[in-house]
């Protein structure tokens, strides 16, 4: 997989993009700029380019059934309608912790949204993993959590993983599609220091976890059963956030990056820093994105 082909969607560079998500039905890809308050929107079929922006920070969005988003902005779990910029705040897990912020978030296959949050600081263990109800009611679900980041699910529901990003390591946990909790954690795998902070994450057809590694220049598939690294895809970036597949058979990569807190000098030698990258057809296949279930709200 090393030297894979690539190019870069055309949109403004990120200085923190992070959580792409595909959406079928439009043939578009979402991502956010977290520090901007940015959602950048590309139709790959009108290849047009649009944004929403807003004055606070927006760590995570994800579809849902109704066609708005739910996103994770400093002031909340929100819901924004993508048409207008609208929104309707439905919970905020962190209310009292001004020194904190959320960072990645993802819909579960029962159209639940988990999102994990970390201190502005990055203080160790000052962040939480936490689930929302279709309901709009939340729980915490993995407390102590410095950087709080990938989250994917086993194609059978019955596994579901989760990166605290200073720890190197991937867990692993039963999961139970019907009542959302997770049990039993455990290590799926240690990732050496040297492959880069592992970040955002994404699941294949095969179960192989796909991680995007920030100052690591690449995304890794690895196998979550072995612990093996079993493919790379290096780019001229280093660091990168978060991937995930789209495309009309969900066979292309697409993978988010950032330029912040680079300086001058590695600005000038990474120019493409911030862009979201496209590996088209990388010979493997994602599973699709879920939804937030808003019917019962």
């Amino acid at each position: 997989m090393q030297g894979c082909k690539y190019y870069t969607v055309p949109a403004p560079l990120s200085l923190l993009g992070e959580g792409p998500v595909w959406d079928a039905q439009t043939k578009t890809i979402f991502w956010v700029d977290i520090l901007a308050g940015t959602i950048h929107a590309y139709d790959t079929e009108r290849q047009r380019y649009r944004r929403l922006k807003f004055d606070e920070m927006l760590s995570a969005i994800a579809l849902t059934s109704t066609g708005q988003f739910i996103a994770a902005l400093k002031s909340g779990i929100s819901l924004i309608d993508p048409a207008t910029g609208n929104v309707t705040t439905l919970c905020h897990p962190e209310e009292g912790l001004a020194g904190n912020r959320y960072n990645d978030g993802k819909c579960d296959p029962s159209g639940r949204f988990w999102i994990g949050s970390m201190s502005l600081y990055e203080e160790p263990a000052a962040g939480s993993l936490y689930r929302i109800e279709k309901n709009g009611h939340y729980s915490l679900q993995i407390p102590g959590v410095s950087i709080s980041n990938g989250m994917a699910w086993s194609e059978d529901h019955s596994t579901f993983y989760f990166i605290d990003t200073p720890a190197f390591q991937v867990m692993a946990y039963d999961y139970d599609s019907g009542t959302g909790q997770i049990a039993h954690p455990r290590l799926a795998f240690r990732i050496p220091r040297e492959e880069g902070y592992p970040d955002g994450m994404t699941i294949d057809t095969e179960g192989m976890l796909w991680i995007a590694h920030w100052d690591g220049w690449q995304v890794a598939r690895w196998d979550p059963f072995t612990g093996k690294k079993l493919h790379a895809i290096q780019l001229p970036v280093a660091r990168i956030t978060s991937c995930i597949f789209g495309g009309p058979q969900l066979q292309h990569l697409y993978i988010t990056s950032a330029s912040v807190d680079l300086d001058e000098t590695r600005l000038s030698q990474q120019p493409l820093a911030g862009s979201l990258f496209v590996v088209p057809d990388c010979g493997y296949q994602g599973l699709p994105a879920h939804a937030f279930d808003l019917q019962k709200i």
